[in-house]
């Protein structure tokens, strides 16, 4: 593989230079388009990196979309962290997280700035109309692509539809994700007992959740708000971000239980502004960390909740790249993986169902959903033409109806 080819990592200036750049620019614009989601993040990667830009291949894209499942914190910014490491080691792991964070995270700064002043964030509910049913014709496309490359064999099929099935019923992401992993890894076992490799499988997966283990939850809380706030806003978003695992409703969860019952500088409703406010914003829904911490404590708050709470991610990752390709090069490990990704396909796919039902209402979003996917078959166009199509799209109808 020549230097200048995708995923080369030679020592050649020039070429790490070019390579951080691309990276710099690609996750810029991915944090400023990605709303809808984790799925929808994920679903935009994809479609910029495999599809647009062959900087990975399906196989390795999907093998770290479940990988990242395996550690604690935003799934999304985590996978595009380690893609940025990908493509351009160290410095492209930390230029893909940044750059896929910042956007966001200034957003929700500027909307918490106009929360504390005047009381309201502006309305972002027209915006979305026309924005999210093309997010999910972006996740459908980008499903189907990955079908093939994770759906290796009838009995993955299997297991994908009864994870889906699962979760559909209720059942928690993470324990559909442990079961579609071991599941997969018990079937390998039982055709082949496991070899020499499978030691390093079984010891791979304690060490990818250490990180669940709440090693700073012992800190002092601070009943005074006003002394040691910072330190103690500090202290509970990097607590968070170590252990919290799921969807952004387990992050609801450990906001309120920290902020509005264990230290009380918020009310519930102040919580559940951040969280809309996280959820209307592109990018990463933990930049709902951002609009809490500047409610508690100005533009200074903001900016450490947000460090913070991602902190973490680059750590994990930072670590987890040393195994995710040895989770690959094992027969009972690679089971593993390849029941994990059966998995979060499955859970990428419930997930992109339940946002269509709430998403696509009337027969205007419904054409806004079929267009964006015919486009998405049949032109190489990129997210953001879709994005900025649904947007106004959506403004338009909110003035005119």
């Amino acid at each position: 593989m020549s230097q200048d080819e995708p995923g080369a990592h030679g020592q050649d200036p020039v070429a790490a230079r070019r390579r951080l750049r691309e990276v710099t620019l690609v996750f810029l614009k991915l944090g400023l388009i990605a709303f809808g989601g984790p799925a929808a993040h994920t679903a935009m990667m994809r479609d910029e990196l495999v599809r647009r830009r062959g900087w990975v291949s399906d196989q390795r894209f999907v093998d770290l979309m479940g990988a990242t499942n395996l550690i604690p914190g935003p799934n999304s910014t985590e996978l595009a962290i380690h893609l940025g490491y990908d493509r351009a080691r160290w410095r492209g792991l930390i230029a893909a997280g940044v750059c896929f964070i910042l956007p966001a995270a200034l957003m929700v700064t500027a909307l918490a700035w106009a929360y504390v002043t005047y009381g309201s964030t502006p309305a972002a509910e027209g915006l979305l109309y026309g924005i999210v049913p093309a997010v999910i014709a972006i996740i459908a496309h980008a499903l189907f692509g990955m079908l093939r490359t994770v759906v290796k064999t009838v009995w993955l099929g299997v297991l994908a539809a009864a994870a889906l099935a699962a979760y559909l019923l209720g059942v928690n992401e993470l324990l559909v994700l442990a079961a579609g992993a071991v599941l997969a890894a018990t079937a390998r076992a039982l055709r082949r007992p496991p070899g020499r490799g499978a030691a390093h499988g079984v010891l791979a997966a304690p060490l990818l959740t250490f990180g669940g283990s709440p090693m700073i939850g012992g800190l002092p809380v601070f009943g005074d708000p006003t002394g040691g706030q910072l330190l103690q806003l500090f202290a509970t978003m990097l607590k968070i971000g170590s252990v919290l695992y799921g969807s952004g409703y387990v992050l609801l969860a450990f906001l309120r239980g920290d902020f509005v019952d264990r230290l009380g500088w918020i009310t519930n409703q102040q919580l559940i502004d951040a969280v809309s406010v996280g959820q209307v914003t592109p990018g990463p829904v933990f930049t709902t960390a951002t609009f809490v911490g500047y409610m508690i404590a100005g533009p200074l708050g903001a900016f450490l909740a947000t460090v913070a709470i991602f902190l973490p991610s680059f750590v994990f990752v930072g670590l987890l790249t040393k195994l995710t390709d040895k989770l690959r090069s094992s027969e009972w490990t690679s089971a593993l993986l390849d029941g994990l990704n059966a998995a979060a396909l499955a859970l990428m796919a419930g997930v992109s169902y339940e946002l269509g039902r709430t998403a696509i209402i009337d027969p205007l979003t419904a054409v806004i959903a079929v267009v964006t996917l015919v486009l998405l078959w049949k032109t190489r166009l990129n997210n953001a033409w879709f994005i900025a199509g649904g947007a106004a799209i959506g403004i338009a109808h909110a003035l005119l109806f």
